[in-house]
């Protein structure tokens, strides 16, 4: 079975609709939705709130294909929001929208959700990006999981795009986590022993009526309920088509890296979430210009040079995958600065320049819009 791991690749991302010229946060027309239905059938969707639009690519063979269906994707619902006068971005929270003013989706999944977890649910306006990599052997997706779970604080650390919340800065690179915190079941995946042991403990919930599945568990990194596959979550909706891109090939080279070793009777040293989660607090606080935690120093190191020991591990799985140059775009998002990093100069450039707050923010909004078709 581990000779015939694909590797498969699927990607979901949430986007948020803007007026094209004010960009303020506007819900979707039904029109608009019944237009992306039929020109995406099947891969494209309502989420939570109205504002919000979410797709998923078909399974790729490869990160090539993979990334030819998620810009064919965005093009398509930028092409039928114009039509409206509306605009989709790519970021985990609108810099100055109040979830307060936002409707949500009627649905039966949606309705529950709101029913269980109250006020909880209604401050859910953000939006992620998914990964999932196909590992069709359950036992090995487990015992990668186990694994993964140290890379995913770095992960966060470059998707990272939601300093802003309700137009005040929180000095937080990732909003988005403490604002999905709300919801049981999140944050970073407990170790498990083998799929046994997750059964088990979905079973525990199932059974008392608390879940109808899996799906309704909301780690950073799951295998997933409906396919062969192991899907990481921890990461902030990325404005640039490209910067997903990087990031999914990192999260498909390293799970192959973390094969490779168990091919060999050897694997990534494995650490309690406790330390984890400093590092995952970390990267949600300063983005990439703290560097984070290596635990087998006990020092921190800048993100830098935890990134080039990255790329070193996984260049013989990159070159494998033939996702290379994409895994390389990693040193092009620490050189320019991550989502939020941006975002804060382009705010700041426009105050010096003698905007008011308000123009400011929109102007952090226009380029948002920009980004998102920017690669296609």
């Amino acid at each position: 079975m581990a000779e015939q791991i694909p590797f498969t690749l699927g990607i979901e991302e949430e986007y948020l609709l803007v007026d094209a010229e004010s960009g303020a946060l506007c819900e979707a027309p039904e029109a608009l939705m019944r237009a992306c239905k039929a020109d995406l059938a099947g891969q494209v969707g309502p989420e939570f709130l109205r504002c919000q639009i979410e797709v998923g690519t078909p399974v790729a063979a490869g990160l090539a294909e993979a990334r030819a269906h998620l810009a064919r994707l965005r093009d398509g619902i930028a092409r039928h929001a114009a039509a409206f006068g509306l605009a989709p971005i790519s970021v985990a929270c609108h810099p100055v929208a109040d979830w307060r003013a936002q409707g949500r989706t009627d649905k039966d999944r949606y309705n529950r959700i709101s029913r269980e977890m109250g006020g909880v649910a209604r401050r859910m306006l953000i939006c992620g990006m998914h990964v999932h990599v196909g590992i069709p052997d359950r036992d090995m997706r487990i015992d990668l999981m186990n694994q993964f779970s140290w890379f995913l604080p770095p992960l966060l650390a470059l998707s990272a795009s939601s300093p802003f919340w309700l137009g005040e800065d929180t000095m937080l690179a990732s909003y988005r986590t403490t604002v999905f915190a709300g919801y049981p079941r999140t944050g970073l995946p407990p170790r498990l022993a083998g799929w046994g042991g997750f059964a088990r403990s979905v079973s525990a919930l199932t059974e008392s009526g608390i879940i109808e599945d899996a799906s309704k568990i909301w780690w950073d990194l799951r295998p997933s309920a409906r396919f062969p596959t192991l899907a990481t979550r921890i990461c902030d909706a990325c404005p640039r088509l490209d910067d997903t891109i990087t990031l999914v090939a990192l999260v498909q080279a390293t799970l192959r890296m973390l094969w490779r070793l168990s091919r060999r009777n050897l694997r990534w040293r494995q650490y309690d979430n406790f330390l984890l989660a400093e590092n995952r607090w970390r990267a949600a606080r300063y983005g990439l210009t703290e560097g984070l935690i290596d635990f087998g120093t006990g020092r921190i190191i800048p993100f830098e040079a935890l990134a080039e020991d990255w790329l070193a591990a996984i260049a013989e799985d990159a070159d494998a995958l033939d996702c290379q140059p994409a895994v390389a775009g990693l040193r092009r998002i620490i050189a320019r600065g991550n989502a939020a990093e941006q975002q804060r100069a382009i705010f700041a450039s426009a105050l010096a320049a003698g905007a008011s707050r308000e123009e400011a923010f929109r102007a952090v909004v226009m380029w948002l819009i920009a980004e998102f078709r920017r690669d296609l």
